[in-house]
């Protein structure tokens, strides 16, 4: 898959993972894992990026003695989310286009 392609399906994946509660890196990971591959170097750099765009906020809490940092969606976020629906619900129709056509 295209690098450019794939970042833009993390990024919304990461959204998404996000959309019911709040999470952390790991649970994140575990999340998206059985869809999309995404390793702890990919995530944080995107975590970042999402957060600094207004798309995600993040807060501490302890957890087990230890802090542990924790993200939430933004309604920017949301708005992301829907976006990006839109725009691969028009790339579906590309798709179907292109598939119609005998590639033999």
């Amino acid at each position: 898959m295209d690098a450019q392609l794939k970042k833009g399906f993390l990024e919304v994946f990461v959204l998404a993972a996000l959309k019911k509660e709040e999470s952390y890196g790991y649970k994140i990971i575990s999340d998206v894992s059985p869809y999309i591959d995404v390793s702890e170097s990919t995530l944080y750099p995107i975590l970042k990026r999402l957060e600094t765009g207004g798309y995600l906020y993040s807060r501490t809490r302890e957890h087990n003695g230890r802090l542990r940092k924790y993200y939430g969606i933004t309604a920017s976020g949301r708005d992301k989310i829907k976006s990006f629906i839109e725009d691969i619900s028009e790339l579906n129709r590309l798709y179907e286009f292109i598939l119609k056509g005998d590639l033999q």
